[in-house]
């Protein structure tokens, strides 16, 4: 295959080793690689690194790097990556100066959910692309003239979120004159198998979440906008109370014993999130071990209309597990009612279930398409690349 090109890749999978922040990235770098580019990785942000096996910000980051490594390394990076320890000042696999040189000679640089503050080494690559994956937030700081804010955003050359809606009249968010434009979370079909066709359906629907997120909440023309799952899931947490012969399961550390008590009353079971997220196989196996998501969605993204959509989803989509969310706009792109539900109310959250219930192989296929006519990596980057001028060898194919 022809080399097209350098394009390196900012995120936080060192700083923050969960296999779910790991798949995010390797479903950017693994199309990338197929799409004929010289692909790398590079962690530069200098966030202290975090240790989920004791829930802790350390000094220490050798966990970290054996996360990181092991992530890279399986899916083709080799030592094509960096990492700096801003604790110590030190960069682990490529040196300081090779990293200034790579984003000298770098054709693009794609900035995953914003996870770096860009400073001036990173300005030398001339096409600097934001992926913003948790839309709403950034937008309305710009509109409100925050000047750090306007000028993390301007840094960049090219802007896309996962905002489908952003931007259009059935989203109140103003752009604010920077040129948003849309994009989707991609997934890597080839590293999801697909399930047996003469399998049984599981019996379980999941979910992976944290309970609470807070430091993003944000207000915006007499709105208060929640960057925070909490308040929706319990608006729905009873909801396996109503479907008793249908097993409900969530991997979340519960934060004290209060939260835990309102969870299981409802009739949800607990997981330890932390085996899960411990690694990619781990992660993968308890999707494709799932019935399908039942979740619900951030109130920044469902109240604005945002067209939002996870990349947790569309893992379960891949894994053919049929996925039950709250409604966001996302079907301005890709349609829901068969193999992926929206819904806006416990009724028609319990309708979703009954019918995935009626016709589980059906929806369980119409998943796995669903992936693929939707989220499919090569296509997804595709049109992104094109959007930013950068050659790829297929076309974009969405509208």
């Amino acid at each position: 295959m022809k080399r097209r090109g350098k394009i390196v890749l900012l995120h936080f999978v060192g700083q923050m080793p969960l296999a779910g922040i790991a798949w995010q990235a390797v479903h950017y770098l693994a199309p990338l690689q197929k799409l004929g580019f010289e692909t790398w990785y590079v962690e530069d942000h200098g966030a202290n690194p975090y240790d989920p096996r004791i829930s802790s910000v350390v000094m220490d980051c050798a966990y970290n790097l054996g996360y990181l490594r092991a992530a890279l390394e399986r899916h083709g990076l080799g030592e094509r990556w960096a990492y700096w320890d801003a604790i110590n000042d030190v960069y682990h696999g490529l040196s300081r100066e090779a990293v200034r040189t790579l984003y000298a000679e770098a054709d693009a640089l794609i900035n995953l959910c914003g996870a770096t503050q860009l400073r001036e080494e990173h300005l030398r690559c001339p096409v600097r692309i934001m992926i913003d994956t948790d839309p709403v937030y950034e937008q309305i700081k710009y509109a409100k003239a925050d000047l750090a804010a306007r000028a993390y955003v301007d840094a960049h050359t090219h802007f896309f979120t996962y905002g489908a809606n952003l931007g259009t009249t059935a989203c109140p968010i103003p752009l604010s004159g920077v040129p948003w434009r849309a994009t989707r979370p991609p997934v890597d079909l080839d590293l999801w198998p697909e399930p047996p066709r003469d399998a049984a359906a599981p019996p379980c629907f999941t979910t992976i979440a944290t309970w609470e997120n807070k430091g993003k909440n944000i207000d915006f023309e007499g709105n208060s906008y929640l960057w925070s799952k909490h308040t929706n899931f319990l608006e729905y947490l009873d909801l396996p109370r109503h479907r008793p012969q249908t097993c409900f399961r969530m991997a979340m550390l519960p934060p004290d014993e209060a939260v835990r008590k309102t969870v299981e009353a409802g009739g949800w079971g607990l997981a330890d999130p932390r085996p899960v997220s411990a690694g990619m196989d781990a992660y993968r196996n308890f999707i494709s071990g799932s019935r399908g998501e039942f979740t619900v969605a951030k109130d920044i993204y469902v109240r604005p209309n945002s067209g939002w959509f996870s990349d947790r989803a569309v893992c379960y989509l891949a894994a053919g597990r049929p996925v039950v969310t709250m409604r966001t706009g996302f079907d301005s792109y890709c349609p829901a009612g068969h193999g992926l539900f929206d819904y806006a109310s416990k009724d028609e959250a319990l309708a979703a279930i009954d019918t995935i219930a009626s016709d589980y192989t059906g929806h369980s296929r119409a998943a796995r398409e669903l992936a693929g006519d939707c989220f499919a990596g090569e296509r997804v980057l595709a049109q992104l690349l094109a959007e930013t001028g950068l050659r790829t060898e297929q076309p974009p194919v969405f509208q």
